[in-house]
């Protein structure tokens, strides 16, 4: 069938790429342009940068398929961009990774893949989706490789999304990507991956969001859990929950952010021991098997990327709503994270950490 495949220039998506046509599909590479390539104050620099672009031409040239630069500079700057800024000024901590994959990458690679009349839209994400014939419902997988499985990211994607979702590196593990790479000669066999932001590369994000602020930043106090000032701050976009480094204030003991009041300007903290929380709310929940549970469902939850995931129950408040309690408290819930749900491998469906409660 005719496959199209996003290509960011990196080993994993240029091994996707070059399995799917190993297997004789119609594959068609396509990469994003994210922002303006001749404007020296966008040069995001460690994804899809002129290099990674021009990698990926490079890689679709050696495996013998068609390449092509898609513009995606409009809605990644809306999708992404914008909501990273508005939610650090907001005092919350945002994941663009999660809006750039689900609501960026594949909705938009679907209607792209349409226009090629392609079947379906690949990645070189860690994930696995396959299809339950009793229950007629596509389900999402962690990757085989648990140190690199990003299902975490992808927990936003709709059953239809899902119907079209190919992952030819989920079933592999990191070594056997690269094993692949080096057994086609590909030239990207060990770049290095990218941790960073793609946008903000020099890891200032603080400084990222202030350059786009319509109004410059609120300054206000920093607090103890008690509601004893302690010192002054300069902006709460510059902090996050479960910071220690930073904070700006000198007790004596080492002090962590463990809240935020966006409405106040006010920055609370306290010794590690405050930071622990066992329930939360999360927001706009995506179910994966397309509605919520009629009960309470034992899962486990994974609060952030690297945070393993912890025994907890979810009782659904509403239809995108969820209650969460985990059974031993959990260090740094994080409004504007991510709260994802598992039973063993599968992903029961996430949404985002709204509010702390205890």
């Amino acid at each position: 069938m005719r496959v199209v495949v996003a290509m960011s220039g990196g080993v994993d998506s240029s091994v996707a790429a070059a399995v799917l046509a190993e297997a004789g599909h119609d594959v068609v590479g396509l990469s994003m342009q994210l922002y303006d390539q001749r404007d020296p104050t966008q040069s995001f620099g460690s994804c899809c940068s002129l290099d990674d672009l021009y990698d990926a031409r490079r890689v679709a040239a050696l495996i013998g398929i068609p390449h092509y630069v898609v513009n995606f500079e409009d809605r990644f700057r809306k999708t992404v961009v914008d909501n990273f800024v508005s939610e650090y000024a907001a005092g919350r901590t945002p994941i663009p990774c999660v809006h750039c994959n689900a609501d960026l990458k594949f909705a938009t690679l679907a209607e792209r893949a349409a226009a090629f009349d392609a079947a379906g839209v690949a990645t070189g994400h860690y994930a696995q989706v396959r299809f339950d014939e009793d229950t007629r419902r596509y389900r999402l997988l962690r990757g085989v490789d648990a140190a690199k499985d990003q299902t975490y990211f992808l927990f936003s994607l709709t059953q239809d999304q899902l119907a079209h979702a190919i992952f030819p590196v989920g079933a592999l593990t990191k070594a056997q990507v690269r094993a692949h790479a080096e057994r086609l000669r590909l030239p990207v066999a060990q770049k290095p991956d990218s941790h960073e932001i793609c946008f903000v590369p020099d890891g200032d994000a603080a400084g990222f969001v202030e350059r786009r602020l319509d109004e410059g930043p609120r300054d206000g106090m920093i607090v103890d859990s008690a509601g004893h000032e302690i010192g002054r701050h300069r902006g709460i976009h510059r902090f996050t929950i479960g910071q220690r480094k930073g904070v700006g204030v000198s007790t004596g003991t080492p002090m962590y952010v463990i809240r935020l009041d966006p409405a106040d300007a006010r920055v609370v903290v306290g010794p590690r021991e405050e930071l622990g929380r066992s329930e939360f709310t999360t927001a706009d929940v995506n179910w994966i098997a397309g509605a919520a549970p009629d009960a309470p469902r034992r899962v486990t939850a994974r609060i952030r990327h690297r945070h393993q995931d912890a025994r907890a129950t979810v009782t659904p408040t509403g239809p995108d709503t969820v209650h969460v309690r985990f059974d031993e408290p959990q260090l740094a819930v994080t409004p504007g994270q991510a709260a994802v749900f598992y039973q063993g491998e599968d992903v029961v469906g996430g949404g985002w950490i709204s509010g702390e409660e205890g």
